[in-house]
């Protein structure tokens, strides 16, 4: 079995999110939300452009067929429109698909291609949890425990089954399947299993990875970086700009406790608090400066009331609460 170069591997997770993108702007429930996170996407890199103008060639292509035809088949629900970017030549994967796709052309098979070629799903899920907590199960047999305010998406590949988590936070058991790896992508790394139980958190720019059960490798989209491996009670930690993850020992009690509805902060700083508690509020709360930010807190708190822990804040620690000029709740020293 050849095992791909990383190259190979950057340029397969570009295709792959040309295609997700490509389904989700041709689905009728897109939201305006998506339509403005596709846009960034696009804007990001010209590589992205390209590699999305070669995917909606091939869309194109098989919408032209009977609408029985092919699972692609059908028409977009006002797809963004931007400028076409200067084409390129097409990789050897894409002028196949395009082939394919005109010599079978009035034949099933655009969707079967795709899939063949590992660049389309043969499933699609989304799923989403805002003000409760949600447990679902996934078409692999796979259970996830999604957070308040968690969305995360779920595509069924050939050779992988591939998890985006845009916020929030998740708890994962995989369904073991060593020839069909679990890919969980978040922030900017991707968390890569076969089988176990882990917890992820995405943050702004942070992402924590804690297991619990099994193995797991976190690696970042740096394409030199092999990755770290982390096993029951570690923990590894990555922001955007971060070339390897830093990884340590983990409190999975506390790190879990959200799943029983509870948000446990033990002896930590503000500055170390706070991004535990911005996710539970609508809009985050800010420290006024680097005094307030190392005092430190402790307790075990409700997630459903995570507004009331903010106000009870003076209460108990030498502090005040105050709006800024945009509005934003400033937490500072009395």
């Amino acid at each position: 079995m050849n095992t791909p170069t990383p190259a190979t591997s950057q340029g397969e997770k570009l295709t792959e999110d040309a295609a997700y993108w490509c389904m989700r702007l041709h689905d009728e429930d897109c939201t305006d939300e998506e339509r403005l996170a596709f846009q960034r996407w696009v804007e990001a890199d010209p590589e992205h452009a390209r590699e999305f103008a070669e995917m909606l060639e091939i869309w194109e292509i098989s919408s032209a067929l009977p609408s029985s035809a092919s699972p692609l088949a059908r028409e977009p629900a006002s797809v963004i429109e931007f400028p076409r970017p200067m084409p390129r030549q097409p990789s050897r994967l894409r002028r196949f698909a395009v082939a394919a796709a005109v010599a079978f052309f009035a034949l099933p098979v655009i969707g079967y291609t795709g899939w063949s070629l590992g660049l389309l799903p043969n499933d699609y899920r989304r799923y989403e949890a805002e003000n409760s907590r949600r447990h679902v199960e996934l078409p692999d047999g796979s259970e996830v425990d999604l957070n308040l305010g968690t969305r995360l998406t779920f595509a069924n590949f050939k050779n992988r089954r591939s998890v985006s988590l845009s916020e929030g936070e998740a708890y994962f058991h995989v369904s073991h399947d060593t020839q069909h790896p679990f890919v969980v992508s978040a922030g900017s790394g991707t968390v890569t299993v076969t089988g176990t139980r882990f917890n992820v958190w995405k943050y702004q720019d942070e992402v924590v990875v804690t297991v619990t059960e099994g193995s797991v490798r976190v690696s970042s989209d740096d394409q030199h970086n092999q990755g770290s491996t982390l096993t029951p009670g570690m923990q590894a930690r990555y922001h955007s700009q971060d070339y390897l993850p830093a990884v340590g020992p983990a409190d999975t009690a506390a790190i879990l406790a959200w799943r029983d509805g509870k948000l446990i902060l033990d002896d930590m700083s503000l500055a170390e608090a706070l991004p535990l508690i911005n996710r539970y509020l609508d809009q985050p709360v800010l420290l006024a400066d680097q005094s307030t930010a190392r005092l430190r807190v402790g307790g075990i708190y409700n997630t459903d009331d995570i507004a009331g822990l903010v106000n009870t804040l003076p209460k108990v620690l030498p502090l005040s609460i105050s709006k800024n000029e945009e509005g934003s709740t400033v937490i500072g020293l009395r």
